[in-house]
């Protein structure tokens, strides 16, 4: 089995007991307590870790930019983690994270990298609610008894728009089309990312398309729930109330793939097609989005192709 293969069962079998792994690492001191709080991203958003490369500074750009790097030929921007999140490092920026995300490859600075665990996603829950700022999406609880370690889970998306701002075409019907559902039927979405989900309603206003959205894998379950209890009762097909789901991967409490694995599972639901879309990007990842059931698989983020994508989606389910 080669190793992109390997990779794509290992991933499927965590998505089955709906676990992930989680890389863990210190960014330095937090102002004012001066504690080394633990930060992390998805192990499978890390295409490798090196020591800090030599750097060469960009003139004009972002103080939270350090710089672009030369790793193994490409040449990619490094942003400052610490500088986003308010930390001061002690020991400097001595490692740097390679990440493939949303279609793009970038460097993290980071002090220390603590390490890799496996983890429930029922032991990750939504940090909305629980702080102001957008640059953590979710709180991982990394020991199982009460009052263990915490780590912050952070937001690369958000993260990555508000430093590396990308050049989009605007979002409006000319773009996306429109999307005809059955009367009284909406699109349920699920991201816990606040600028994804900004980003996803202003694509299903564009479609005008009516939609549901949700911050977890967890809370879409429980709409499909309601909608198939709604649609037993007045003797309808649950596709007359929820004629789509647009879900992420990576959610607290309930991960895209165990969502899509119990939709498809469910003699009531699973004529519902089920998009994924990810800033999990590249062939292995659709391959393995494949393999859980979805329907169809989408990049993060161009507003024209999750429109050409879920239309496929629902011809497809339809034919």
């Amino acid at each position: 089995m080669n190793s992109d293969q390997h990779d794509i069962e290992q991933r499927v079998r965590l998505a089955g007991s709906n676990m992930f792994e989680l890389l863990l690492f210190r960014l330095g001191s937090t102002p004012g307590t001066g504690a080394r709080e633990l930060y992390g991203i998805n192990v499978f958003k890390v295409r490798e870790i090196v020591a800090m490369p030599v750097l060469t500074e960009l003139a004009g750009s972002s103080d939270k930019i350090l710089g672009v790097a030369d790793v193994r030929g490409e040449i990619i921007p490094v942003i400052d983690l610490a500088k986003v999140t308010g930390c001061v490092p002690r020991e400097g920026n001595r490692i740097l994270l390679v990440t493939e995300f949303a279609r793009t490859t970038q460097g993290f600075a980071v002090e220390e990298v603590d390490d890799i665990v496996r983890l429930e996603w029922n032991r990750v829950l939504s940090a909305e609610g629980h702080c102001s700022g957008k640059t953590v999406t979710s709180i991982a609880r990394l020991d199982a008894q009460p009052g263990g370690r915490l780590a912050q889970v952070l937001d690369v998306e958000q993260i990555l728009r508000d430093v590396l701002p990308a050049s989009e075409p605007e979002i409006n019907e000319e773009n996306t089309g429109r999307l005809a559902l059955p009367p009284g039927a909406k699109v349920l979405a699920a991201d816990d990312s606040g600028v994804a989900r900004a980003l996803i309603g202003e694509s299903l206003n564009a479609m005008g398309v009516p939609y549901i959205m949700a911050k977890t894998g967890q809370e879409a379950w429980e709409v499909l729930e309601r909608a198939n209890e709604k649609a037993a009762k007045g003797g309808k097909k649950v596709t007359d109330h929820i004629a789509l789901v647009l879900t992420d991967l990576e959610m607290p409490e309930m991960d895209g793939f165990t969502l899509t694995r119990k939709i498809k599972s469910a003699a009531e639901l699973q004529a519902i097609p089920v998009v994924i879309h990810s800033s999990l990007s590249g062939a292995a990842n659709e391959q393995h989005v494949r393999k859980v059931g979805a329907n169809a698989y989408v990049s993060k983020f161009v507003a024209a192709e999750l429109a050409a994508v879920m239309r496929q989606a629902m011809s497809g389910a339809a034919a």
